[in-house]
């Protein structure tokens, strides 16, 4: 028998978030044959991203939207969910295992009296025997877990599952408009936005990070020139961010991001288990690093062993040279 699982979906900036994508592709796993699969998406101009949403199968894409949801915040997030909720009645709700995810799920769980799996990066489906596989001790070990009762509320990690391909007719669109609650207990007045690069660091496909060894602020030029040419995102060390080479945005580790790309740069980062934890599971990791010592190398797939401003420089020339002959 199929299941009804809710999605809520993500956007940002008026751009849908791939790990929605990657959502709903968990969705239709555990939906079953003769399942319901509805989305829903929050925001205050959502139309471009319901509708590349809405090209994915599935039963429905609600959107709510209103001037006030510009911002997530949650009491006005939950509260333009969870009619939806209500109506739907999931037997499962998925969400993406981002900072507002995190934090929007636990009130999903509590309204819904479910039980909940956080950061889940792989699922197993045999019948009705569902688990789901998540991190555990910074990354240095897996648990496998499973509901015993339903609902079931889950969180998904970016860059893990397989979106899948879009569908030839495209799902209705529901238009609600948002109400806000009474009395309104929180509100976002302002969002401050950092200068420069906005790729999301945890949806890269490609992160070059840089660590202590970097040197300074300007030794992240390199890298960020290699970044660019890859059509990657500039990550960083805590090390670096604390000496003050870069902001800490590009954070990633254990007190930072958590990322999963294809390909993992690491240039001038010593590895140490804090860093590790925001990056261990990339598919691909590279180590550059004048210490041939460094616990980085006991991790990565490919090391070099050398000054990375003599070696960065060389490596960014020779991919632009090859992309631009592949492109010609």
């Amino acid at each position: 028998m199929g299941k009804t699982v809710l999605v809520i979906a993500e956007q940002k900036d008026q751009k849908l978030r791939q790990v929605s994508l990657e959502a709903l592709a968990a969705a239709r796993q555990l939906a079953g044959d003769g399942g319901n699969i509805v989305s829903v998406l929050v925001g205050d101009n959502v139309d471009a991203a319901a509708q590349q949403l809405a090209d994915h199968e599935q039963s429905q894409v609600v959107c709510v939207t209103a001037d006030i949801l510009v911002s997530y915040e949650a009491e006005h997030y939950f509260a333009a969910v969870q009619p939806v909720i209500d109506e739907v009645k999931p037997d499962i709700v998925i969400l993406p295992h981002t900072a507002s995810g995190r934090d929007l799920a636990p009130k999903i769980a509590c309204h819904l009296d479910a039980g909940q799996i956080s950061d889940v990066v792989a699922i197993e489906a045999v019948g009705e025997d569902v688990t789901f596989k998540r991190p555990i001790y910074a990354g240095k070990a897996f648990e496998t877990k499973r509901f015993l009762t339903g609902p079931w509320v889950v969180t998904i990690r970016p860059n893990n599952l397989q979106a899948d391909a879009t569908n030839g007719a495209a799902a209705p669109i529901v238009k609600r408009t948002y109400t806000e609650p009474t009395p309104v207990r929180s509100q976002v007045v302002d969002v401050q936005r950092k200068s420069g690069d906005t790729r999301d660091l945890t949806e890269a496909k490609v992160v070059v990070s840089g660590g202590r060894g970097v040197r300074s602020a300007d030794g992240f030029a390199p890298l960020a020139e290699l970044a660019e040419v890859l059509d990657g995102a500039l990550g960083a060390s805590r090390a670096a961010c604390d000496a003050g080479y870069c902001d800490y945005s590009l954070q990633i580790g254990q007190t930072g991001k958590v990322v999963t790309p294809d390909v993992y740069i690491a240039c001038g980062i010593s590895g140490a288990i804090q860093h590790l934890a925001g990056m261990s599971q990339s598919k691909l990791i590279i180590a550059i690093n004048k210490d041939g010592e460094a616990p980085i190398f006991d991790i990565a797939d490919y090391g070099v062993v050398g000054d990375l401003f003599e070696i960065v420089p060389k490596l960014t020339e020779k991919l632009r040279d090859k992309i631009a002959a592949v492109r010609s």
